[in-house]
């Protein structure tokens, strides 16, 4: 995956500027509009496509690119820098949506949307959590799914669900208990009947992405959308969490980066008391903090990555990654809009989103308290 600790394969380096370059100049003149509006970006989305993007660690076979989870980082990263609502949709659409199906689908399940959920042209969800139950899914969940026949039935709801409402969304990996201390996972398209959307949630931050509320009401879908075996729901979910935490750190890393871009080039047009603010000894120090925080944070997620890749256990160094970049998100987002001063506390910069967008990245995909037990219990404390 590396030459070094540090140096990325010619491979990934060319997909990093790829990236940076199509965030720079595609992304970051128009996505301010887009937040403000909260509208989801379909142009935007639709070249990101048409890069492969959506298909990077996806089999060619099944239309992807053929690259690494890693790959996939890389372009969070890249896109996060610039604005996380791009970056989170393309988070879910392939952790979320694409990757379990490839993970543990049958080949029918791959053939039908593997290839256009690689393209881009549709996009996938994971409806996990619900209403009464986010850290706590196993316990707080009350979807239920029965088998009538030759269809399963499925009554309940789902909150939060990123990419779920879309023009584009094509199908929702649903959670549900399907008997006694039994999860399971089942695949449920698009109008469906008795599958309802909800309008979009007024949110704090990452208001350019879609995220809304599910309802099942007697939905009914064939025995055959069951995704892998009956009462391997909550094993999938544990992995596809773990997997989606390192992408998730690798958004928080693109954040906290940059907050650093951002505050690098203002220091050196604003001036007070005679000089460019970036003379001063107090900006200088908050920002080397910020620089330092974002490449600690970078060096956790490209280990836990590593691991990922190399087949060997990295739940905890997962917990690292995810944990230590949602806080070097939160602190660089506060130290820029600082730094920024009045202007920061406007949308019209970037730090503005910035600041409104850290904030969930220490609560979704498993919140930091969460991160602190799970790192506990792989040093062997949970049972003391």
């Amino acid at each position: 995956m590396l030459t070094t600790l540090t140096m990325l394969t010619p491979e990934h380096e060319e997909l990093r500027k790829t990236v940076e370059a199509f965030a720079r100049d595609v992304v970051a003149p128009v996505i301010g509009g887009y937040y403000e509006r909260e509208e989801f970006p379909y142009e935007i989305v639709r070249q990101m496509g048409a890069m492969g993007l959506f298909g990077l660690p996806i089999p060619e076979e099944h239309g992807g690119m053929g690259g690494d989870y890693f790959a996939l980082c890389l372009a969070l990263e890249e896109l996060a820098r610039v604005d996380s609502s791009v970056s989170i949709t393309l988070e879910a659409a392939v952790s979320l949506g694409a990757m379990p199906i490839y993970r543990f689908g049958t080949p029918e399940q791959r053939e039908r949307w593997l290839p256009k959920l690689a393209s881009g042209e549709m996009l996938g969800a994971f409806g996990l959590t619900e209403p009464g139950g986010g850290s706590d899914v196993a316990g707080g969940m009350r979807t239920t799914a029965v088998l009538d026949g030759g269809d399963w039935v499925i009554n309940g709801t789902k909150a939060f669900i990123t990419n779920s409402g879309t023009d584009i969304t094509g199908v929702v990996g649903v959670a549900a208990i399907t008997g006694e201390r039994e999860i399971s996972t089942i695949l449920v398209p698009s109008g469906t009947p008795g599958f309802t959307v909800s309008k979009k949630y007024s949110k704090v931050g990452w208001n350019a992405s879609d995220t809304r509320e599910l309802s099942f009401s007697d939905c009914r879908v064939p025995a055959a959308n069951l995704l892998g075996e009956r009462g391997r729901g909550y094993a999938q979910f544990l992995q596809t969490l773990d997997e989606g935490r390192v992408a998730i750190a690798a958004l928080g890393v693109g954040l906290a980066q940059g907050c650093v871009d951002e505050c690098l080039k203002y220091v050196r047009e604003r001036r007070a008391f005679g000089h460019p603010i970036g003379h001063y000894q107090a900006i200088q120090f908050k920002i080397a903090d910020m620089e330092a925080r974002a490449h600690t944070a970078r060096l956790a997620y490209y280990h836990a990555a590593g691991k990922m890749l190399a087949g060997v256990p990295f739940k905890k160094e997962a917990a690292i990654a995810k944990l230590v970049s949602s806080n070097a998100a939160m602190d660089n987002a506060r130290d820029a809009t600082q730094v920024f001063g009045g202007y920061g506390f406007m949308n019209e910069f970037p730090v503005g989103r910035f600041y409104r967008d850290a904030k969930i990245l220490e609560i979704g995909e498993g919140t930091s308290e969460v991160q602190r037990i799970l790192i506990a219990r792989q040093l062997g404390l949970g049972d003391l």
